[in-house]
């Protein structure tokens, strides 16, 4: 396939593709899938409906491009993998890096994966089986097993001649890893530094000792973590005994990076592990226990609301006012966690700087509390020529946006801390907390002072 970047894409990819589909045309479908990034055709694919799909299997046959597959959601891929015949995926395997093979193949139901995995070779079948073995999601999933390794008393000649021998060589690989006899890493060397050095000088001698290594079981937090933390492109794996199991590379570290950062807002919603290809049954089914869970502290608030009603029949003013003070405790909290959940998953918010930071976001909640305070209970006094009212709604909006502020850092850190995702709808715990805070602190100064 082609590489192309963003300002390359076809436009017209999608109609030329519909078009094929609609006059059952396999060559011209060939044709505008031909040059196209296996990404561009996966999206073609996730837009175009079910039934245009099994066309396109149809149409394309064996000549469905493999690199496509992994790079449809999930969902989907699961759907096109049982529409395309056992040999073809089984030789659609084979021909993928080793990372995007393991990745395919570890979600087929057990008896097609058996079949595609008795179908390959032998040293292909047992990479894929060893795979497998790790965690879901690990390093020793994701990892590519395919590495270009190499003694450190070779010379830069030697390396160079090795690499251009091999027919196995990855496709792509940023760095040279240096192993000892036992096939455990003592150092890396850029590409760029062995075409930089002249063919006598030995490996040993321009290798770099201090590089960054993972682990088969490290997860995929810890994985984004090191390579945007560390600036690196590429990592090797060990295995539990220290020794060279295979390489992450940076492009597949930024997918890990991305699909970390759209689980923490889809987990920070409570809308599950959805995908645009899902139907509307599957999608019903992941948000509604959220829903109820949002339902349960919907009645929580308004069994708040209901300790209060004989002073809310007395001044009618605080049932439209009491939802400001809710709301804007909300919207502070929200921003709060926002930032706490992303500081959690970077590793900025640790045991030493939390008591620094929960302090903060409180100080800034308070200090935002008194600023809309002062207008609110302005305004508030000029519309009802009451300034006990104003009064009572700036302590109220005062004492709600503290609250959010404190609640959008420790819920995270709390969940965190009792080994959940701090992402977890932790948005509906705050907003339950600054209903519940808002209502209890308006309704009941009102109670105090107004009556």
């Amino acid at each position: 396939m082609v590489e192309r970047s963003p300002e390359q894409l076809d436009p017209s990819l999608a109609d030329r593709v519909s078009d094929a589909l609609d006059h059952d045309d396999r060559g011209e479908l060939l044709d505008a899938i031909e040059d196209a990034h296996p990404a561009d055709v996966a999206d073609v694919l996730e837009q175009i409906k079910p039934g245009a799909r099994e066309d396109f299997v149809r149409l394309a046959a064996d000549d469905f491009p493999a690199e496509v597959l992994p790079e449809l959601e999930e969902g989907l891929r699961d759907d096109i993998v049982t529409l395309v015949d056992p040999e073809y995926l089984a030789e659609a395997v084979g021909e993928l890096e080793s990372d995007d093979a393991v990745y395919l193949v570890e979600n087929l139901d057990e008896d097609l994966r058996r079949e595609v995995l008795d179908a390959l070779p032998t040293a292909d079948r047992i990479g894929i089986e060893r795979s497998l073995e790790y965690p879901e999601d690990s390093a020793g999933r994701i990892m590519q097993r395919d590495v270009v390794a190499v003694p450190p008393f070779w010379n830069v000649g030697q390396t160079i001649d090795s690499l251009r021998a091999r027919a196995d060589l990855p496709e792509t690989f940023y760095e040279i890893i240096v192993i000892d006899p036992s096939y455990k890493p003592i150092g890396t060397i850029p590409l760029s530094r062995i075409m930089a050095s002249r063919r006598p000088v030995m490996i040993e001698a321009i290798m770099e000792r201090d590089f960054r290594a993972l682990t088969v079981e490290d997860p995929p937090e810890d994985i984004a973590y090191a390579f945007n933390q560390y600036h690196i492109v590429s990592a090797p794996v060990l295995d539990g005994d220290g020794r060279l199991a295979g390489v992450i590379t940076i492009d597949d570290a930024l997918e890990v990076l991305g699909e970390e950062t759209e689980e923490d807002m889809k987990l920070l919603a409570g809308v599950g592990d959805e995908e645009l290809t899902d139907s509307v049954w599957e999608i019903t089914r992941q948000r509604l226990p959220w829903l109820a869970v949002n339902l349960l502290t919907a009645i929580l608030a308004s069994l708040v609301i209901a300790q209060f009603d004989a002073v809310i029949e007395s001044i009618v003013a605080l049932a439209i006012l009491m939802t400001i003070v809710a709301s804007m405790g909300g919207n502070a909290g929200t921003q709060t966690l926002t930032v706490a959940v992303r500081a959690l998953a970077t590793k900025d918010l640790t045991t030493t700087n939390a008591l620094r930071i929960v302090t903060r976001e409180g100080l800034v909640g308070f200090f935002n509390g008194m600023v809309f305070a002062v207008l609110m209970g302005g305004l508030t006094w000029a519309w009802y020529g009451d300034p006990a009212l104003g009064a009572v709604l700036g302590v109220a909006m005062v004492i709600n946006m503290l609250v959010a502020a404190l609640a959008g850092i420790l819920i995270p850190i709390g969940l965190e801390k009792a080994g959940a995702d701090p992402a977890l709808a932790s948005a509906v715990f705050v907003t339950t907390v600054t209903d519940v805070v808002g209502f209890m602190a308006f309704l009941g100064l009102a109670a105090l002072v107004l009556l």
